[in-house]
């Protein structure tokens, strides 16, 4: 059964950084667009940042533009998170998003739950 797992939230000042990761099991990041999402309380989920298979990366929202790195790691089959200078606006649960246009499949986490407080 594939599985994506994340892993890295928490609560964090306004200000600071987090790095948030997520595993793959039974399935190859390198052979996905690998995406991360985020849902604050009463808004839509919406998207990050995402990573082609090629590593190319796609885009990321413009809120996090310059703020947020997303990288692929294929040795550890992992996708991270790199977010700096986080503001309060950023808190939301973090998805971890896997979809390949070949066959349609696609496959989500179960979250992180990001807080930027002080």
């Amino acid at each position: 059964q594939v599985q994506l797992v994340e892993s890295g939230g928490g609560l964090v000042q306004p200000g600071g950084s987090l790095r948030l990761s997520c595993v793959a099991s039974k399935l190859s990041v390198s052979n996905y667009v690998m995406s991360w999402h985020r849902q604050a309380p009463g808004k839509e989920r919406e998207l990050v940042a995402a990573v082609t298979s090629a590593g190319s990366t796609l885009n990321y929202a413009d809120s996090v533009k310059g703020r947020f790195t997303i990288s692929r790691d294929n040795a550890k089959n992992t996708v991270n998170l790199q977010m700096n200078s986080l503001k309060p606006e950023d808190t939301a649960m973090y998805y971890c998003y896997a979809y390949r246009s070949y066959s349609g499949s696609h496959y989500w986490g179960k979250g992180t739950l990001v807080t930027v407080s002080s």
